[in-house]
């Protein structure tokens, strides 16, 4: 009997970061009190009540459980568009957008769409783990963009362009960072579009995070010029920023010859996002403008907690923080970042994922995502790291 064997492209890829992570846990005793989870990057808070009724009723509307069109529902992708027009002060019309069955399948499917096996894409790394896999699943060659604490994690446009060859075919950007926390400023999104359009390539904007920048701050001035269609890929969320990552819903923003070819992928893959979380969606973009802009500075003051708490620990450095991440770096006498996080779960009941889950020479850090606890397991954070055993 010949027993057939799984893609040979799979085979090469990591088992899933977050649930090998987890599994380390299953030996903690308790010992030091509950188990304080800050591997997955969840919002810490519940839906908006109204939100949660509104999804109740919609989940049992028959309208709802048929189809619906490929691209979203356009009460969805007209409130979306009409709401990245304000924040970025640029037109942004509902042809220029998609809806998408998460954020992560927004990624796979623009890969899909603007790669191809035997092509390659530039990653800031250390990279967003589920970004390098769906390349690699793909053919695609993911590679590293090194992006050092030195520089706050920010990527170096002319070091990216000493990077590029004739099989690159976009290069991703992610800001704010996951896993690093990073900022990207406005003038540094800039160039790597100056660099792309000169170079023939897409730039793939993940944002998923955008909502948790500083109030005052715009992103990036790139859909001020119309040019941007030709070759800029916008992902976002919706999931952080109305706590819904269940019902997974996200988006793309891209010009008529991607959305184009598109479509294809989103007939294929998706067929239609899920249909619920689209009605509600529409009404809350703008009927849940403050409370979204509320969980924005709570998120700042988990942030600023987390920077007050860690800044007590001898030996340990905030490398990066932001959004929902800090990025540390062990100690200079502390074992490798594997280790030291394996240990972390099972003796001292505080799980996080390892730098080396997100890309090479990250053997050094330690991702922690405060945004999933309150501002009281925040404050515990320290002590539960000072019972690392030497």
């Amino acid at each position: 009997m010949i027993i057939p064997t799984v893609s040979s492209l799979l085979r090469k890829i990591a088992a899933p970061p977050i649930p090998a992570a987890r599994e380390w846990a299953r030996g903690y005793t308790g010992a030091a009190g509950p188990m304080i989870d800050l591997t997955q990057a969840v919002p810490g808070y519940p839906a908006h009540p109204e939100l949660l009724n509104r999804l109740a009723i919609a989940a049992g509307d028959a309208a709802f459980a048929r189809y619906g069109d490929i691209a979203g529902d356009m009460a969805l992708r007209e409130a979306l568009a009409a709401d990245m027009a304000r924040i970025y002060g640029a037109s942004i019309v509902a042809a220029d957008v998609a809806i998408t069955a998460g954020c992560n399948l927004a990624f796979t499917m623009a890969m899909t769409a603007l790669a191809g096996p035997g092509s390659n894409v530039l990653l800031p790394a250390p990279w967003y783990f589920n970004h390098q896999m769906a390349c690699a699943m793909l053919g695609v060659t993911p590679r590293a963009l090194p992006c050092g604490a030195e520089a706050g994690f920010v990527p170096d446009p002319e070091l990216a362009a000493t990077l590029i060859d004739a099989g690159t075919r976009a290069i991703v950007l992610v800001t704010p960072n996951n896993p690093t926390g990073a900022i990207y400023p406005p003038e540094i999104i800039a160039r790597f579009a100056r660099l792309c359009r000169d170079r023939g390539l897409f730039l793939v904007l993940d944002e998923t995070y955008r909502d948790f920048l500083p109030e005052a701050d715009r992103p990036h001035d790139l859909f001020a010029d119309p040019a941007w269609r030709d070759n800029v890929v916008q992902l976002y969320s919706f999931s952080k920023s109305y706590c819904i990552p269940g019902h997974r819903l996200g988006a793309m923003a891209a010009g008529p010859a991607v959305m184009g070819e598109l479509a294809k992928v989103l007939d294929t893959f998706q067929i239609c996002p899920p249909r619920a979380g689209q009605a509600v969606l529409s009404w809350a973009i703008d009927g849940l403008r403050d409370w979204r802009d509320g969980n924005r500075d709570l998120m700042a003051g988990r942030a600023a907690m987390c920077r007050a708490a860690l800044e007590q620990l001898p030996g340990w450095r905030i490398d990066a923080l932001g959004a929902y991440f800090a990025y540390v770096r062990l100690p200079d006498d502390a074992p490798d970042a594997n280790l030291v996080a394996q240990r972390l779960a099972g003796e001292c009941g505080l799980a996080c994922l390892p730098g080396p889950f997100f890309g090479p020479d990250q053997d050094r850090h330690l991702r922690l995502a405060f945004a999933n606890v309150e501002a009281s397991v925040i404050a515990s954070i320290p002590d539960r790291l000072g019972l690392l055993p030497g």
